[in-house]
């Protein structure tokens, strides 16, 4: 019988699972597992690894940060993505073809992601940069709202195309805030007028589109003292005004930002009661494992939906396929220019 799936993402340490982590992720309370560079040294490694997660839990999601850029954790062995400035810039010059190759991009990502057995990425960034947050910088499409929801909207059509669901980052808009909130509090004090007629238009425009939303670890102070991840507030706005219908992930709850909510498990019941579906919590496994135990038998209805429906590719199909080979020339070009 299938396990349900919980409201807990957490990652692992190495290349293989510890028998710890095959324990913690047999527990009906972990629905994910996110990971990272150090998990993915080339596509083999990372299969394996997977192969071995799903032993555990054939049912369990598995995530990865793929969105292009410097944010890009698999990269040997699969298309180098180029940043979503890039193809920014490329809008500037020729919006029909930009979009076309934006559109074709997200396809070659969920089909090389899905063939390398994960179910989603965290793509696409919809945050906004104007050049103050060190945090998202060209792993935005554009500092102009118009251009990115058409960009975005292209990539999320193209992670559709391949079957991949698509998690939109950082509601509402990590753009404007001058703090990373990886390392600190990150605040942005602009007005929520301000706000609607810049950074949230993306993920208004978008909304219908998507199948999840990540939330910022960032205080919009004009409108709650909260980070919108913990603000009932802000992740009400999301479900009830922008009529948003899939899942929401918290961002990583051992991010400093995150810190002033109290302990981990204050954190993830924090972000639960503002509307979270699934908390995510690495590089920290006692954390995890504080959090896991803490919420015994919760379930994440939602988060099932996620899961990679169709029959799997392989990485060495695609290459027979044109628009893979066609599109995979003209990133690298791309990739080569910058």
């Amino acid at each position: 019988m299938t396990q349900p799936l919980g409201p807990v993402m957490l990652d692992v340490e190495g290349t293989r699972l510890r028998d710890e982590e095959r324990q913690l992720i047999s527990r009906a309370e972990v629905g994910g597992v996110l990971l990272f560079a150090r998990n993915t040294p080339d596509v083999a490694t990372t299969q394996a690894l997977i192969g071995q997660i799903r032993e555990c839990r054939p049912d369990i999601l598995v995530a990865i940060d793929q969105e292009g850029g410097r944010v890009q954790r698999l990269k040997e062995g699969v298309t180098p993505i180029p940043p979503m400035a890039v193809l920014g810039r490329h809008f500037a010059e020729s919006p029909e073809a930009a979009l076309t190759l934006t559109q074709d991009a997200g396809w070659l990502l969920g089909m090389e992601m899905a063939a390398c057995g994960f179910d989603l990425s965290f793509a696409p960034v919809l945050d906004l940069d104007d050049s103050r947050s060190p945090a998202i910088g060209s792993r935005s499409f554009s500092p102009d709202p118009e251009v990115t929801t058409a960009l975005a909207g292209a990539f999320i059509d193209g992670l559709h195309d391949a079957g991949m669901v698509a998690v939109g980052k950082h509601f509402p808009g990590h753009g404007g805030a001058r703090q990373d909130s990886h390392f600190g509090i990150a605040e942005d004090t602009r007005s929520l007028a301000e706000l609607r007629e810049h950074d949230l238009v993306p993920f208004a425009r978008l909304a219908s589109k998507l199948d999840g939303v990540m939330p910022a670890h960032v205080i919009y102070s004009a409108f709650d003292d909260r980070p919108a991840g913990f603000s009932p507030s802000w992740l009400g706005m999301l479900r009830e005004e922008l009529g948003f219908k899939g899942a929401i992930f918290s961002d990583d709850l051992t991010m400093a930002a995150a810190h002033a909510v109290g302990s981990p498990c204050e954190r993830a019941e924090a972000a639960w009661g503002a509307g979270c579906d699934m908390a995510v919590v690495c590089n920290a496994p006692e954390a995890a494992r504080e959090i896991v135990a803490a919420c015994e038998g919760r379930q994440a209805p939602r988060i099932a939906k996620l899961r990679y429906a169709r029959a799997r590719p392989t990485l060495a199909s695609l290459t027979a396929i044109s628009r893979w080979r066609r599109t995979h020339v003209r990133l690298e070009a791309l990739n080569e220019s910058e």
